[in-house]
């Protein structure tokens, strides 16, 4: 995905408890033919939780036979993003020649580091056929040390991901440590990552591992210390306090979060860092094509003219 500043919505959610820091409602921006993408982060109120600095809900939509997503080759630097899917299919294709076809319930990891170039495309296939689409994307700001190394590349099936089942209640760890359970997947920075399902009346922890943590409630309705949030929201909460999530009806969520970073980032359309020299430098490097050349693409997204 790409990025480019929007306007936060006034706020109308109560606090739910000491706990609760605050209450994201997605901006919601419309990339035409019934395609919306809702954003969480960054926010106006807080840029980051944990090293998530970027977290967007592309669907649910229908794509009828011959329509599809397609995000053109464009580059990034200083994160890792991390695409998740719940319907529909996306083929990957990077610069540094990884070609991967994205489904359901699969992690994929791709760190930028000093540059990398991708598209996300709807395969051939489903392209033809048709299909439903509903997914997040999510970036993960680098550390400052580790900004400007080698880019990488990880997927790892739904198989591969250790799963937790009881009684109305499921999970799937992408990454970090979550129920008891730890993922393979190679982080450079403390941070997780994990979908919760759970049935009317049913009830999760959010564990206090991590130093900041934040549920997206993707679909559904939970409870929290007695009130009732539905989706598609971000709830932040503090350190510290140990937390219950109860459905009031069935709910599909995403818990998350990491310790904080050393200081804040800049960000300006796809680039993240914490040094404007190194984004300037990164817009120069796009403009002079001077990025790697993503395998089978002939298009771009061109640089935007707009400014911090």
């Amino acid at each position: 995905m790409t990025w480019l500043p929007d306007y936060d919505p006034v706020q109308g959610d109560p606090k739910s408890c000491d706990a609760l820091e605050l209450v994201v409602v997605p901006r919601t921006r419309d990339l035409g033919e019934g395609f919306a993408v809702r954003r969480a982060l960054p926010h106006g109120k807080r840029q980051m939780v944990g090293p998530f600095i970027f977290f967007d809900q592309f669907g649910p939509a229908q794509f009828i036979p011959g329509q599809g997503m397609d995000v053109r080759p464009h580059p990034h630097i200083g994160l890792s993003t991390v695409t998740y899917l719940f319907d529909g299919k996306v083929m990957h294709r990077d610069s540094e020649g990884n070609i991967q076809e994205i489904v359901p319930g699969a992690m994929n990891l791709m760190t930028a580091g000093r540059g990398i170039t991708h598209s996300e495309r709807t395969p051939e296939v489903e392209r033809a056929a048709g299909q439903k689409m509903l997914g997040l994307q999510s970036w993960i700001a680098l550390p400052t040390d580790k900004e400007d190394i080698a880019p990488t590349f990880q997927h790892f099936s739904s198989g591969d991901l250790p799963t937790v089942r009881d009684n109305g209640f499921s999970a799937r760890v992408i990454a970090g440590k979550a129920f008891g359970k730890r993922s393979r997947v190679q982080t450079i920075t403390d941070w997780f990552y994990a979908e919760v399902s759970l049935a009317e009346g049913q009830s999760a922890p959010l564990d206090t591992d991590y130093e900041e943590r934040a549920i997206y409630l993707i679909d559904g309705e939970v409870e929290i210390a007695g009130d009732r949030f539905e989706g598609p929201r971000l709830l932040v909460f503090r350190p510290g306090d140990a937390i219950t999530v109860k459905a009031t009806r069935p709910s599909r969520m995403m818990y998350l979060g990491g310790t904080a970073l050393e200081g804040p980032r800049y960000i300006w359309w796809n680039f993240v860092s914490s040094s404007k020299e190194r984004i300037e430098q990164a817009k120069e490097d796009w403009k002079q094509a001077r990025f790697g050349i993503v395998p089978d693409e002939t298009e771009f997204v061109p640089l935007p003219d707009s400014s911090y």
